[in-house]
């Protein structure tokens, strides 16, 4: 094996544990909603908010984030991001208002995640690898994220159970601090400046005026809708259908499971047809589970059918969006650029997680929000369609 191959493998292994830890503790933050909604007397807009607070503070930061990835490497940007998502978690931990749960679990933990999850990381492997490899490579981090929401999902709930929820975020902060030591094997350099280096103004004026890149956005805005709003709310919803708290948390660590498969299926499809194309079925697909999910009659083995259902669908679109980028903008600001489409993503997360909060507390269903979440799938699969996998005329002049 060559130094080269090498390095790329430990990027890939590096990057996918950060990516367990980082999205298998944050897919676990719907579990505290009511345990802590219920010990200070909150409506569930409350934590609702502070969550898509956290989306939304994500989503702006990864853009900069991003940046600073591109050209200083992702192991110093992971790092200050771990920082702070650790100290995020312990301060959530000790939160007793509205304000201490935004600051902390809103504010503090969306800078961290900003650092710590796909544009940065898909960003630093999308350099690592040759371009042939590039979308398989971006499904198995991706894939990893989705063990870590698996594995850590019935722990996070065991250790609620066992030492109530303030203790349980303390624990969380400790093993979110093991993203540090794994910066070691994060070994990406920003690529060497070429003759006529694009600057970061030329690279946003270039993809400002591509319609497949705002295509992509927008498409992407629906993603984050979908899975902060069930990530965060569907525990909830399904014991408000008098089904066991376990339930949910089972469902939640079956979307998990099954996303570790249907992310590496999406990468591996993505070196093979076309990513717009299949971004298109899977918001297709997406409609049709939520619909037979809301409109059959609920028990636990439908609600587990849900979780299998959207497990192969939950975070397929981020290797095919991010190898989309990829494709038509090269991988020089991939990080930045895949960050501007994440902002997207997350300011639909945003909607979906407080606007779940919202309109409960105000007719006491979520009935509306999965009927928006139907028409926003048709709405993204439209999107998607008529992007076309083609690089920009800068690389079709440059092939090197």
């Amino acid at each position: 094996m060559t130094a080269v191959w090498r390095a790329s493998l430990w990027m890939l292994v590096g990057g996918s544990l950060i990516l367990a830890l980082s999205l298998g503790t944050r897919h676990g933050f719907g579990l505290f909603l009511p345990p802590m909604s219920a010990q200070f007397g909150w409506g569930r807009e409350v934590f609702a908010f502070a969550i898509a607070l956290q989306n939304l503070i994500w989503g702006l930061a990864q853009p900069f984030t991003g940046a600073l990835a591109d050209r200083f490497g992702a192991a110093r940007v992971v790092l200050v991001g771990g920082v702070l998502y650790a100290v995020g978690l312990l301060c959530m931990g000790l939160s007793e208002s509205p304000l201490g749960l935004s600051l902390s679990a809103g504010l503090l933990i969306g800078i961290g995640l900003s650092g710590t999850s796909f544009s940065v990381i898909l960003g630093a492997v999308g350099r690592a690898v040759p371009a042939e490899k590039r979308s398989m490579a971006m499904g198995i981090a991706s894939a990893a994220g989705s063990f870590g929401q698996f594995a850590m999902l019935p722990g996070t709930l065991g250790l609620i159970g066992w030492l109530g929820w303030s203790t349980a975020l303390l624990v969380l902060g400790v093993l979110v601090a093991l993203i540090l030591p794994l910066t070691r094997l994060l070994h990406d350099k920003p690529l060497p400046p070429q003759a006529h280096e694009q600057t970061l103004g030329e690279a946003l004026r270039e993809a400002s005026v591509h319609s497949g890149f705002w295509l992509l956005a927008l498409g992407f805005f629906v993603c984050g809708f979908q899975v902060v709003f069930i990530g965060v709310h569907l525990p909830a919803y399904l014991v408000d259908q008098h089904l066991p708290a376990l339930v949910g948390t089972t469902v939640l660590a079956l979307v998990g499971l099954f996303n570790v498969f249907g992310t590496y299926l999406a990468g591996w499809l993505g070196g093979r047809m076309s990513k717009p194309r299949l971004l298109t079925a899977l918001y297709l697909a997406r409609a049709v589970v939520i619909g037979a999910f809301v409109m059959a009659p609920l028990s636990v083995w439908s609600a587990y059918a849900f979780g299998v259902a959207m497990g192969l669908l939950w975070l397929s679109t981020v290797p095919l969006t991010n190898g989309t980028v990829a494709t038509l903008f090269g991988v020089r600001n991939l990080s930045m650029l895949g960050g501007i489409v994440f902002l997207f993503h997350q300011l639909g997360a945003f909607l979906g997680g407080w606007l779940g909060g919202y309109l409960y507390d105000r007719t006491g269903s979520y009935d509306l929000v999965w009927q928006l979440s139907i028409g926003l799938s048709l709405l993204a699969a439209a999107l998607n369609w008529p992007v076309r996998e083609q690089p920009v005329a800068r690389l079709r002049m440059s092939p090197a």
